[in-house]
């Protein structure tokens, strides 16, 4: 680009497509990583969340498919044109199969370990088989045939934040926390000794240590960066190596908060930028020969940005002068945004030659020092490239029964579910047009029957409001406050551990003076209302004995167990006022602890990274450990799916709040799935609902509460929707399953505690026919307030089972015997307005038209409808008895009325 010559980007513009050509039904992932979180192919979409991959319909003229991997995918590339290569968490490769086969249950080769979590990895551009990773602060280059890694690069200062490769793969380019750049040499063949651990160069980058990015600019020796300034202002530079000291360019963007993602096509010289959280997409045009960074165009999104990636240039539409493709992931969709020049046909100079699908070398004729480059191809449509390339990285196998592949019973075949969908392959429609929703979502997996679940405040008439004086420093394994179906208990700031008891039954606004409170003598460290008396509350205080949590038993009358700082768990028999049993085996702060559904094992989970498994009455010593969350900030544990399962809610090594699945009989093997969430400092408590295998979890001091139905078989969480309020709550508690409004399809009821207010949520599902008693949602519940044995029973080695009764009023018929409807068509087919008229046929219909406005051709007309003279009223002029036309007639004047005179 010269200053003083037009640019030819100068009338580009970004073109946003219509929601038909979304491609939606998905949920983007919260996995905090470095990664772009999209990352496109020829052929493929990967993208972190549910994940998926997703055929790109558009170049292939076939019909669209969506798939899914089991894997679940963290900032990871499909491979960029030279392999069919799908990179996940921990480095695992994977190999996606042809059209018509099914996808891949393992991974191909896993590499690793990495030494932490993998933030980003990258392809080598012209070798084969050669992958950079980051993960903490070294990047590590494989070689990926082996397994093995070629070099470690540990000279960082910080955690990394960005990797890039030099087209012509000769350097590698990065940015870590420190906020610096650096560039280190990718073959130490052609540069001398160590100098393949250290960098070559380095500086300081963006004044700000908030997240930054590095790329390059093509095979050129000139860097873009995008960070943030010391005044927190999101900035553009340009840098070149050979005077890698200071910026070439520095240009200020805005103020917005949002990382920066970075797009550049070497080829046309466009940046696309676009912050995480927002709907803004800058387009540049940059020229590192003047330097110059021109604005193009932008553009703004309905969808806030998750993602971002570019659709290689190969699959761009040429004849629509379509020089660039933008895949935007935001919560729910993918959308392509089409950059187009305002010309016709094919034209040289937009579309110059490109970079081709076959490798240059391979890993370790590379690593030997051969610098050989990708041979570049036409774009013209007469001339584009024929041979096709299948690295021998995983060597292709055949699907056969027991080759390691399945079909999950979630996934339909292609063959039987693949879903018509329009022809158009323009720009305006990027990809081609999504599948109905419902389709989509039986090809991407099962979904939760709760996922469409609303919750919502319930009138202000039924809130306590005016709460005063409330302790919000409850220990963090502590929920903060408790509630039974009749009475809720608020521990208060006051001295002496007093705690405030409120009636659910009076809501209203209470008084400025005193509320009824008991004293508990300390500060309340935990409560729990019995199960199986309404009216007893246990209190755990820090009295001389410091108690962690305390939980009643679920099954047998007066049994409680608490955890205590001693690092020991004890069970108390309320009855005869005395401990009966003591388990041992931790070794740091006891977080949570939970019973078993039928109250024969007691799981825990603790500081020192570890979750136990107990049967109290066997053994004090545990029955089977496992590893728990990584983090020690805190962590809580709930039993799931009719006791089979353990779900660990905790942190990971970054604060990532995260939730674990666990099979209850095989703790030592590990969770059989993790699921991030966000990042927050509080943690996340759960309540699990047995009977719609729900689980809510939220922490103190949040504003969403997620909802997850959990099965046993994988995906394991099926989303659902999440509940949101307008102010952080201080404490989130559940009401026992009888609160809740069965004629409102009420499936949980909560009491959500703010600053001064508690107020209850109900959870819902919307119906249709909300007159019939939903059994569907609605099983046998378990009659919790009844017990099904004594405590000196279940301690003498007894076990006892409560029965279920239905919610079902008596006056509500049953939705399963509900008269079936005759099913009737709603919409008219489409081919009754697509059917093509002729010019005959369009003239009939607009003059029946007009003439249908103006009125029937065979109605009579206005005067004929009026009323004349009758004719024995009409006197001829001669005198005559007869009627002469030609005559003046005059009617006779009728006679006076009596009375009056005459003339």
């Amino acid at each position: 680009m010269n200053r003083f010559k037009a640019s030819k980007f100068r009338h580009t513009e970004a073109r946003l497509p219509r929601r038909e050509a979304w491609i939606g039904g998905i949920r983007a992932g919260s996995i905090t990583s470095c990664g772009n979180h999209v990352k496109a192919s020829c052929r493929w979409i990967a993208f972190n969340g549910s994940p998926g991959v997703l055929r790109d319909q558009s170049l292939e003229k076939q019909q669209a498919q969506v798939k899914r991997c089991r894997h679940p995918a963290r900032s990871g590339s499909p491979a960029r044109g030279l392999t069919d290569l799908f990179l996940g968490l921990q480095v695992k490769v994977w190999r996606l199969p042809e059209s018509g086969q099914d996808m891949p249950s393992n991974a191909g080769l896993t590499m690793g370990p990495g030494g932490g979590p993998v933030d980003m990895l990258q392809f080598h551009p012209t070798a084969d088989g050669v992958l950079a990773s980051g993960a903490g602060k070294r990047v590590t280059v494989w070689d990926v045939a082996q397994q093995q890694p070629l070099t470690a690069l540990g000279s960082h200062e910080d955690q990394l934040q960005s990797l890039a490769w030099k087209r012509d793969g000769r350097l590698l380019g990065t940015s870590c926390k420190h906020a610096s750049h650096a560039a280190f040499p990718a073959q130490p063949a052609a540069i001398l000794t160590a100098m393949s651990l250290v960098p070559l160069q380095s500086v300081s980058g963006h004044e700000n240590n908030k997240d930054s990015r590095l790329l390059w600019m093509g095979s050129s020796d000139c860097l873009i960066s995008v960070g943030f300034s010391q005044m927190r202002e999101r900035e553009v530079k340009l840098w070149d190596v050979r005077q890698f000291s200071r910026a070439m360019l520095t240009v200020a963007l805005d103020t917005s908060p949002g990382a920066a993602i970075p797009l550049y096509d070497a080829d046309t010289g466009l940046l696309v930028l676009a912050g995480k959280g927002e709907n803004l997409l800058y387009c540049f045009e940059a020229a590192p020969a003047q330097p110059a960074l021109t604005q193009v165009t932008q553009c703004r999104t309905e969808g806030s940005t998750r993602g971002l990636a570019a659709v290689p240039r190969l699959a761009l539409d040429v004849m629509a002068c379509e020089v660039l493709r933008i895949l935007q992931l935001t919560d729910t969709a993918l959308v392509p945004v089409s950059y187009l020049v305002p010309r016709k046909d094919f034209h040289e100079d937009l579309f110059p030659d490109c970079a081709g699908m076959l490798p240059a070398t391979s890993a370790q004729a590379w690593w030997a020092g051969d610098s050989q480059q990708v041979g570049r191809v036409s774009l013209h449509p007469a001339r584009r490239p024929t041979e096709t390339f299948t690295s021998p990285v995983i060597a292709c196998t055949q699907l056969q029964a027991g080759s390691g592949y399945s079909s999950p019973s979630s996934l339909a075949s292609p063959g039987s579910t693949a879903t018509s969908l329009s022809a158009s392959t323009g720009p305006s429609s990027g990809f081609a047009s999504s599948p109905s929703q419902k389709s989509l979502q039986c090809i991407l997996g099962p979904s939760s029957r709760f996922r469409h679940a609303q919750g919502r405040v319930l009138h202000r008439d039924t809130h306590l409001t005016n709460l005063r004086g409330l302790s919000l420093t409850t220990p963090g394994e502590c929920d903060g406050f408790c509630a039974n179906h009749q009475r809720v208990a608020l521990p208060l700031l006051s001295a002496g551990g007093q705690i405030a008891v409120l009636e659910l039954s009076k809501p209203g606004r209470l008084p400025d003076t005193a509320v009824p409170t008991i004293q508990n003598g300390a500060a309340v460290a935990d409560l729990s209302w019995d199960p199986f008396d309404p009216q007893r509350l246990a209190v755990a205080g820090e009295d001389g004995h410091k108690i962690y949590s305390i939980r009643f038993h679920p099954v047998a009358s007066d049994l409680l167990v608490s955890s205590s700082y001693d690092m020991t768990v004890r069970i108390w028999e309320l009855s005869a006022g005395r401990e009966v049993l003591c388990l041992q085996g931790h070794t740091d702060q006891i977080f949570s602890l939970s019973w078993s559904p039928d109250g024969k094992k007691l799981a825990t989970v603790s500081k020192d990274g570890r979750l136990r498994l107990y049967e109290p009455r066997r053994s004090p010593k545990p029955e089977q450990e496992g590893p728990g969350p990584e983090g020690g900030r805190g962590a809580r544990l709930v039993w799931v799916c009719s006791g089979d399962y353990l779900l660990v809610s905790g942190f990971d090594s970054r604060s990532e709040r995260r939730i674990l699945l666990y099979r209850a009989q095989a703790l030592p093997d590990g969770p059989l799935s993790v699921l991030g969430l966000d990042v927050a400092p509080s943690t996340l408590l759960p309540f699990y609902d047995e009977d719609t295998s729900v689980v809510f979890l939220t922490g103190k001091g949040d504003t969403r509460v997620f909802l997850y139905e959990v099965t046993p078989e994988p995906p394991y969480f099926l989303e659902c929707n999440s509940f949101t309020s307008n102010e952080p709550h201080k404490g989130f508690v559940f009401l026992p399953k009888t609160a809740c409004e069965v004629r409102e399809v009420e499936f949980a009821r909560a009491l959500r505690l703010g600053q001064s207010t508690l107020e209850p949520v109900a959870f819902h599902v919307p119906r249709v026919k909300k007159e019939y008693f939903q059994d569907d949602i609605y099983p046998p519940t378990r009659v919790w307030w009844e017990p099904a044995l004594s405590g000196s029973a279940w301690l003498a080695g007894k076990d006892g089972q409560q029965r279920h009764a239905s919610m079902r009023p008596a006056d509500m018929t049953p939705v399963s015997e509900a008269p079936k409807e005759a099913p009737t068509r709603k919409f008219v087919p489409a081919s009754v307005y697509l059917e093509e008229k002729s010019d005959e046929q369009k003239k009939e219909e607009l003059l029946n038209a007009m003439v249908a406005r103006l009125g029937n051709r065979d109605d009579p007309l206005p005067q004929d409808s009026f009323e004349g003279v009758d004719e024995d009223e009409w006197v001829g002029a001669g005198g005559g008895g007869g009627y002469d036309p030609c005559s003046r007639a005059v009617p006779s004047r009728p006679s006076p009325p009596p009375g009056l005179p005459q003339d």
